[in-house]
């Protein structure tokens, strides 16, 4: 019977009679073979990556280091990340710049080189920081416990071979939990003390100390079992020997009740240092001193007074802005009321922008916005609205004290609640965070809260020049309200991280002079602690109102002076490898008034 055979490649094509052969022939009788065909390449050379390419792998490689040395003290996570920056600072320059790039390119790779660079200037001072002699003092087991805890997470395998060597890590663990006990006693007898700022980071570092062992030991006590016989309890001391100092760092030397639910205890932020806000100003590409914009600030809440003293007289108080704010506070929605008021205000600040013809809003992002009320809890570092993605509204609880209730209502009034909703929705956050995702959101591993809140405060000034938008003098007092709070959210925590200025005096300060309930000023800190230049881009390019904002919003997330640079282009900002931040756009402004 003769039998066939079907040879092809999968170039060839399957209807050639030539591809078949008879087999029943003798071999000296077939007909020889054609040679094979060349195989056809159709995979072409790589091509090189990109700078978007760049930056999106470098993200997610960022992410995996992140994610891998979780131990954020870890000397070891700094000499991982460190070398990290380096290596791909290295790389960056040996990339074309400006032989090739276009504008937006140039950006990119400016925005990547500003981000690496920054990063590793954190990591100088996180290290000094880091190395603070009283954090090991209150922590004398954090190192061997860290080590401990990454070699679980580098699989080593000379722990993880069947039968390791889990009696060692029950004395390690055991060991550890008498440190702990010791170190407690110490502190209760007063015999070992700490300023609050070193405390304030040994009670984060344990905590997470603790999670790390948790998971450890969940890790192991699943599959050997052999590991619980000998770790289990020693498990459980430590855990409760370090929840137990934890504790009493909290209550001895940072003077907290170790009560869930109380408001007591010292607010403790974490000064950063004149050096550490010089650090961040450059990485957001503002070329000035804390000096400077504590003194910008000055300037703009001495407007902020004197438009509050004109609302003030208009409502028939004399000028006293402070009488004027007490009245606009007690417009508050009474009990159940709060929802449809903010759901009103979201809906009346769309509707605005789009019958204006601002900006653009899709229909996805104004059907598909969702609201959470804030618990009692919560309100404790934010006390007024949370936007973005969603919004997040402020309001009493039945289970709240007398007290609090009248300052959550009296803070969350409907005037200031007008001046904040489209701030946080649209065309503030939700907006923003919406396109960005959509739009270049490579661009998100250059955030900066000058371009986030930036966009947001920038609608809150356009609305106001508008003067059709806050009509009332109840809303212009709500909105000033705002915009006096944010000349002092400047000066407050520029003078705080200078140590000019103390947590306490930073509560103070808000409720003094800004008008803030006590406890709103209270979350304010714990929160704050733990612009005209759109005119210039709108006359050079001649755009409308709506396609600047567009574009802004097209561009996403990046540090503002790259931002004009993109929008004006290579015609009017001529950007360099070596670029140097020197936009003043303070001195700009002035001279726009001139």
């Amino acid at each position: 019977m003769s039998r066939l055979l079907h040879s092809h490649t999968e170039s060839d094509s399957l209807n050639s009679d030539d591809d078949w052969i008879d087999l029943s022939l003798p071999i000296r009788t077939r007909p020889a073979p054609k040679p094979a065909k060349p195989p056809i390449t159709t995979t072409p050379a790589d091509d090189p990556p990109t700078i978007q390419d760049i930056i999106t792998h470098l993200t997610e490689d960022e992410k995996e280091l992140l994610l891998f040395f979780s131990i954020t003290t870890s000397p070891d996570r700094l000499v991982a990340l460190r070398k990290f920056y380096l290596d791909a600072l290295a790389d960056l320059t040996r990339l074309p710049f400006s032989q090739t790039y276009t504008q937006s390119e140039k950006v990119d790779y400016l925005c990547l080189k500003n981000y690496l660079s920054r990063n590793l200037r954190r990591l100088d001072l996180q290290e000094q920081r880091q190395s603070s002699p009283e954090v090991y003092t209150l922590l004398p087991f954090a190192v061997h416990i860290t080590r401990l805890c990454e070699a679980r997470q580098r699989v080593n395998m000379g722990l993880l071979k069947p039968g390791g060597d889990w009696r060692a890590v029950a004395g390690d663990l055991g060991d550890a939990a008498e440190q702990a006990r010791s170190t407690k006693e110490w502190i209760e007898k007063g015999e070992l003390s700490s300023g609050p700022v070193a405390a304030r980071r040994a009670v984060k570092a344990a905590r997470e100390l603790v999670g790390q062992v948790k998971e450890f030991f969940n890790f192991f006590d699943r599959f050997d079992p052999e590991f619980g016989w000998w770790v289990g309890e020693p498990y459980k001391d430590f855990v409760g020997a370090v929840e137990g100092l934890v504790k009493t760092i909290e209550t001895r030397l940072l003077g907290r009740s170790g009560k869930e639910d109380a408001d007591d205890g010292e607010i403790v932020g974490d000064p950063v240092g004149r050096e550490g806000l010089l650090l961040e100003l450059e990485g957001e590409m503002i070329p000035y001193t804390p000096e400077e914009l504590i003194g910008f600030a000055n300037e703009q809440w001495a407007w902020c007074e004197s438009e509050m003293a004109k609302a003030a007289t208009e409502l028939g108080f004399g000028g006293d802005w402070a009488a004027a704010l007490d009245h606009v506070k007690d417009k508050y929605e009474p009990p159940g009321g709060q929802v449809a008021m903010v759901k009103g205000l979201v809906d009346e600040s769309a509707a605005y922008v789009k019958s204006h013809d601002l900006v653009t809003v899709p229909p996805v992002a104004e059907q598909t916005w969702r609201m959470f009320m804030l618990s009692p809890e919560e309100q404790k570092t934010t006390p007024f609205f949370l936007g973005g993605e969603e919004i997040f509204v402020a309001y009493p609880t039945g289970n709240m004290s007398h007290a609090a209730k009248m300052m959550s209502l009296r803070g969350n009034n409907r005037h200031m609640a007008r001046g904040a909703a489209f701030h946080e929705m649209f065309p503030g956050h939700r907006l923003q965070l919406y396109m960005s995702a959509r739009y270049k959101p490579y661009r998100r591993l250059f955030r900066t809260s000058f371009y986030n809140e930036g966009w947001a405060m920038y609608w809150e000034l356009l609305l106001w020049e508008r003067g059709d938008f806050f009509k009332s003098a109840e809303d212009r007092i709500g909105t000033l309200f705002w915009r006096k709070h944010r000349c002092a959210r400047i000066i407050f925590s520029l003078k705080f991280h200078l140590g000019e200025m103390s947590a306490q005096e930073c509560v103070d300060f808000l409720v003094d002079k800004v008008g803030h309930e006590r406890a709103t000023a209270e979350g304010e800190i714990r929160r704050s602690l733990d612009g005209d230049w759109g005119k210039e881009v709108l006359e050079k390019k001649g755009w409308s109102e709506k396609e600047f904002h567009d574009r802004v919003l097209k561009a996403s997330e990046m540090p503002i002076e790259m931002l004009r640079a993109l929008l004006l282009g290579e015609t009017e900002v001529d950007l360099a490898r070596d670029l140097k931040s020197d936009w003043k756009f303070y001195d700009e402004l002035d001279r726009n008034r001139e």
